[in-house]
């Protein structure tokens, strides 16, 4: 028996945008019974561009989740595969729909034998936490954490520059491949949780505000409180798309106990 059950859930706002371009999903493998794929594409493009971008990552995902057997593919793989080719078809989609569609992506995998696997293009970002406490998150592919890992700019003076949704890597981009970062982890237990999100909800919280949401919360009630406060804190009606994916890890309860007449004669 697994040593935890899967509570997993997905929640998004518009914002202050005209059209929502993100979009999330959670899928079970028809050929890998155990596995779970949470997925979320933050699409970018005008004129429902974006909107093509990103529902073209979620269909890749599914069909290449549909195909997915333990036996035969191995998960990152797989997680690579659909980056790139989700990245192939949104290209050829520009040249038919003479739009500039690009997407992010951020894919979390977790297995029966207590694993976790993901993938992530973009500044979407995956969160991991063990209770209320991060533990890691991915780090973006974009302009900004470009120059705070080069140390010409601090964490605080990259959370509000004018250059922080400049990406260095998307899908879609006509000028270069996707960079495609995996990250693999063991050992999970009742307690860990995972938060995929897009920029739109990111940006107004810290990696404490959402750990202590996800842990004391159910999925569906983090997500309705999280949506809740980045509206809130939302200025100058500027919000952007928001969405998010929870997948926690949570005990298994245990069987009550019930003893009929005749095994308590036994027992005695």
């Amino acid at each position: 028996m697994s040593p935890y059950k899967i509570e997993a859930g997905t929640g998004q706002h518009i914002g202050d945008r005209k059209e929502q371009q993100d979009r999330a999903a959670l899928f079970a493998a028809p050929r890998a019974p155990g596995y779970v794929l949470a997925i979320l594409a933050d699409g970018m493009g005008g004129m429902s561009g974006g909107a093509l971008a990103a529902e073209q990552v979620i269909r890749t995902a599914k069909q290449a989740f549909d195909h997915f057997s333990p036996l035969t593919d191995d998960v990152g793989k797989m997680l690579e595969t659909i980056a790139h080719d989700a990245h192939t078809i949104i290209k050829l989609t520009s040249f038919s729909s003479e739009k500039n569609p690009h997407s992010t992506m951020v894919a979390l995998v977790i297995t029966p034998e207590r694993s976790a696997v993901w993938a992530h293009v973009g500044d979407s970002r995956l969160y991991r936490f063990d209770g209320p406490n991060c533990t890691e998150r991915t780090v973006d592919h974009s302009y900004v954490e470009m120059l705070v890992r080069e140390g010409k700019l601090s964490r605080e003076e990259a959370r509000n520059h004018r250059l922080s949704n400049v990406l260095v890597s998307a899908l879609g981009s006509h000028d270069r491949e996707p960079q495609v970062t995996l990250r693999r982890v063991d050992g999970l237990k009742a307690g860990d949780a995972f938060l995929l999100c897009s920029d739109g909800l990111w940006h107004y919280f810290s990696d404490a505000e959402l750990g202590a949401a996800i842990a004391m919360n159910s999925p569906r009630q983090a997500s309705e409180m999280l949506i809740s406060k980045a509206r809130e804190r939302t200025t100058d009606a500027a919000g952007d798309n928001c969405t998010l994916a929870i997948v926690k890890l949570a005990e298994v309860p245990a069987e009550p106990k019930a003893y009929s007449i005749g095994k308590m004669k036994r027992a005695v």
